[in-house]
C-alpha cells in the first residue's frame, strides 16, 4: 500500500550550532568507548545535538536490539544478543566520568527474558548509586510483558528517583503501531508501581500524528492520570524513515498549548507539550523534588 507523505510545516525544523558537533563527537566517542548505546542514537531523535552538546544523555541497556517491531520506532528489530556482564559497571563508570547529576536509563523491550530485563535496570542502579551517590536516576522501562510483579519486585530494593513507561499513543491505534504491546497492560504497570511505592514519582509520554482524535487523547490523558502518573509528556511523531508508519498529521504549536493546557486541568503535575518534545528530553527540568 503506497503511503502519502505529508509536508513539514515550518515549525517543524531543528536549529542548531556547528560550534555543537564537536561536543556531539566527543559524547557519542565516549559512550562507543565504553561500549554503551543511547537510545538518543538508536532511535535517531531529532534533539540527539542540542542534547548531547549539553552532556544529556538517555542511555540504553540490554543491548541495541529489540525483541519488538513498533511501527514508528528506529531502534533495530531482531533477535537481541546475550547480556553484558559489564554493562552496568560500564555504565556508572562512564556517567561519573561525564559528571552527570542527573541519567536517563531505557532499554529494549527483552520479551525473551524471564524478568523483561528488571535485573538488569537493578543491576544498573545499584552500580550507579555506588558510584555516583548524589546523581537522579530517571528510568524509562518496557512494559514487562507478563512478568510485571517479577520485575517489580526485583526493582524494589533499588528504586530509581523517577519510573518512567511511555503509553506513545490511544487505545484505538496501540495496535496498530504497537502490535506486541497491550494498552491495558502498560496502564497496569504504571497504576501498579505507583501503588507499590507511591513517593517515587511516575512519568508517561505519548506521541501525536498517527491519526488521533482529540477525545481519544484526553481519554488517554485520563486514563494515565486515574492510573497514578504524575508527568506527562507530549511530543509530535516524526517518521523516521520510509518503511516506517507516515505522519498523519503535524500539530500546530497552539494545538499543543490547548493540549497542555487541558491536561493540566486533568490534574498532572507537571505537563511538557510541544513539537520536538520526547520522554527524556530536558527530563533534569522535570524532576519533582
Amino acid at each position: 500500500m503506497k503511503q502519502f507523505f505529508l509536508k513539514k510545516p515550518d515549525w517543524i525544523k531543528i536549529k542548531f550550532s556547528e560550534k555543537n558537533i564537536h561536543k556531539v563527537k566527543q559524547i557519542k566517542s565516549i559512550i562507543k568507548k565504553n561500549r554503551l548505546y543511547s537510545v538518543c542514537e538508536e532511535a535517531s531523535c531529532p534533539n540527539i545535538i542540542e542534547c548531547f552538546s549539553k552532556k544529556q544523555v538517555t542511555f540504553m541497556i540490554l543491548g541495541n536490539i529489540c525483541t519488538r517491531n513498533c511501527l514508528y520506532c528506529n531502534v533495530i528489530s531482531g533477535r537481541p544478543l546475550k547480556i553484558d556482564n559489564n554493562e552496568a559497571l560500564n555504565l556508572a563508570n562512564t556517567i561519573y566520568q561525564m559528571k552527570l547529576k542527573y541519567v536517563v536509563i531505557t532499554s529494549v523491550n527483552r520479551d525473551d527474558l524471564h524478568d523483561g530485563g528488571a535485573k538488569q535496570f537493578s543491576i544498573c542502579i545499584k552500580l550507579i548509586r555506588k558510584k555516583n551517590p548524589n546523581t537522579k536516576i530517571e528510568i524509562l522501562v518496557p512494559d514487562f510483558k507478563n512478568c510485571i510483579n517479577k520485575a517489580l519486585t526485583i526493582i524494589k530494593n533499588t528504586l530509581p528517583d523517577i519510573f518512567n513507561h511511555n503509553i506513545e499513543t490511544v487505545e484505538r491505534l496501540f495496535k496498530i503501531i504497537r502490535p506486541s504491546g497491550n494498552y491495558k497492560q502498560s496502564l497496569i504497570l504504571l497504576n501498579q508501581f505507583k501503588k507499590k511505592f507511591p513517593k517515587i514519582t511516575t512519568k508517561s509520554g505519548l506521541m501525536l500524528g498517527f491519526g488521533e482524535t482529540n477525545e481519544e487523547l484526553y481519554n488517554t490523558l485520563y486514563d494515565l492520570k486515574s492510573n497514578g502518573v504524575d508527568i506527562v509528556t507530549i511530543g509530535q511523531y516524526l517518521q523516521p524513515t520510509k518503511k516506517h508508519i507516515a505522519v498523519k498529521k503535524y500539530i500546530s504549536i497552539l494545538d499543543f498549548n490547548k493540549i497542555r493546557e487541558k491536561a493540566l486541568d486533568i490534574g498532572f503535575k507537571k505537563v511538557v507539550c510541544g513539537p520536538f518534545i520526547r520522554s527524556s528530553y530536558n527530563a533534569k527540568s522535570y524532576f519533582i523534588k
